[in-house]
């Protein structure tokens, strides 16, 4: 406890900012994911009486779901969108600046929804979305990328694990909001899918009191006193001269001195390995099962005996337990560091999902064994939470250089929401064809990202990006001989 209270007093500025990125960065992204669960039917019914009201006769069932799935999937479109930007006004404007401007987005969305109800116009929750979607896509990626340059060595696995934590924090606080005691009445779901805004304007007015990330000023702008200063206000009055030289190190290190495209680290044979890692650690995190946990969770919660209106606070739970998960891996992550963390998740999520394929397939046969399976679920998400929930943002964050870690943001986001979308689409028709045996498929998925990960990913605990590096080269240029590059003084002045 003194330690992390010496740590908060220290880096007080650096915990604040944490707090003011996250409200309006993946806590955003959260929030969008569960809030429209709760007024869903409430959304199709307004959008009924709307069609009432313009074409006098109810809207047909086809047409209703034809647009609902609009309405959805409209969501992820905005976030590709969004992520496809990001990489290159990241770069171009900085990281404050974007997530300043970006705040316009939600707040306009929230005007948009919010009104909706009184203009008698579904089209106007369509364009909301859309809106909200590019929003999340492009907060994510900023503050992903915002968040991996602020943090001391010591507490960068804290700190980008806080990106997790906003995201599962939203997913809660949607959910509770979505409850029937609070917003989730149909006299108020616009008032539920305009909060959005609220979140936005308390970043808007909180973020300009923080400095810009320091690697970005140094590195990008060549601005040494504004790093310095950044620095002093983030991680507290002292000498930082270590700091500074680590990233003139690397810097110094840049075959070019701009940041590399995405199609420039597509071509990249020295951050080849880093993006295999990249596309096996998302993977993984999208196609683990966790979809198909929270959906058979409803039906085990009816098998155990739970009445109906229990099961909405039984949800919640779930989203406790993956919220405080993530939080106890941000806390531990840079202790026992990355790559134990995560590989120690996949087994027990792999074991989880096994027992839970047996349980539910058992349960009508013993009365106890509903019970088995609510336990199964509580551990699979704790251990997702505390593993691939928890790490798999920190790692990517940590593997690419700065030059490269915009244009690997931007992969990372293309293959999250083309992810949510697949899954969206096909996730229905696995359920129904396959019943639970839908677990063994992200039970084999998670074993092949798990194990090739557990042969090649390298530990980034407390490594510099040099240091990274070199561990990648061994990969990458598995023939050459490897020695760690340091930057001679006058590389180091000619950068200045």
């Amino acid at each position: 406890m003194s330690f992390w209270l010496k740590e908060l007093i220290q880096y007080r500025g650096l915990f604040m900012l944490i707090f003011v990125l996250g409200i309006g960065g993946s806590f955003q992204y959260g929030f969008q994911i569960s809030n429209m669960n709760s007024p869903s039917q409430f959304v199709k019914r307004f959008i009924n009486d709307t069609w009432i009201h313009r074409y006098y006769q109810p809207i047909a069932d086809n047409s209703l779901r034809l647009l609902w799935s609009f309405i959805v999937s409209s969501f992820c479109i905005g976030g590709l969108l969004g992520s496809l930007g990001s990489g290159y006004l990241a770069s171009k404007y900085g990281k404050k600046r974007c997530q300043l401007c970006n705040n316009v987005i939600p707040i306009a969305a929230a005007l948009l929804m919010g009104l909706s109800a009184t203009a008698n116009s579904f089209e106007m929750i369509l364009i909301a979305r859309f809106l909200y979607g590019i929003n999340a896509g492009f907060g994510l990626n900023i503050h992903s990328q915002y968040a991996g340059e602020i943090a001391d060595k010591k507490l960068r696995g804290f700190t980008n694990t806080s990106i997790s934590i906003f995201v599962t924090t939203g997913k809660l606080t949607g959910q509770i909001l979505g409850l029937r005691e609070i917003l989730g009445i149909e006299s108020k779901w616009p008032l539920l899918l305009a909060f959005s805004g609220f979140w936005a304007v308390a970043q808007m007015v909180t973020l300009p009191f923080f400095p810009e990330s320091p690697p970005y000023l140094l590195m990008e702008k060549n601005d040494k006193d504004g790093c310095t200063q950044a620095l002093k206000q983030l991680w507290g009055d002292r000498d930082h001269q270590k700091a500074i030289d680590e990233m003139l190190q690397e810097q110094a290190s840049r075959k070019t001195g701009q940041s590399v495209t995405v199609l420039e680290l597509l071509r990249e044979p020295s951050l080849r390995w880093q993006l295999y890692m990249l596309v096996a650690l998302t993977i993984a995190l999208q196609l683990c099962g966790i979809n198909a946990v929270y959906f058979y969770a409803v039906e085990v919660f009816k098998a155990a005996g739970f009445p109906d209106k229990q099961i909405p606070y039984l949800a919640i739970g779930f989203g406790i337990c993956e919220s405080t998960s993530v939080i106890l891996c941000s806390l531990v992550i840079d202790r026992f560091g990355r790559r134990l963390i995560l590989l120690t998740g996949y087994a027990v999520m792999i074991l989880s999902l096994g027992l839970l394929t047996l349980t539910i397939s058992l349960q009508g046969t013993f009365s106890w064994m509903p019970y088995c399976s609510v336990i199964l679920l509580f551990i699979y998400t704790l251990s997702f939470g505390t593993g691939a929930g928890g790490t798999t943002i920190t790692i990517n964050l940590e593997i690419f250089p700065q030059e490269a870690r915009a244009a690997a943001m931007v992969i990372l986001g293309v293959i999250n929401w083309l992810g949510l979308t697949i899954i969206g689409m096909v996730f229905p028709f696995v359920v129904a064809t396959m019943e639970q045996f839908c677990f063994l498929v992200f039970l084999f998925i998670t074993a092949i990202c798990g194990t090739f990960l557990y042969f090649y990913l390298p530990e980034t605990k407390g490594k510099s990006w040099l240091q990274i590096r070199e561990d990648f080269n061994k990969l990458n240029f598995p023939t050459q001989k490897h020695t760690e590059y340091q930057p001679s003084v006058n590389d180091i002045c000619t950068r200045l």
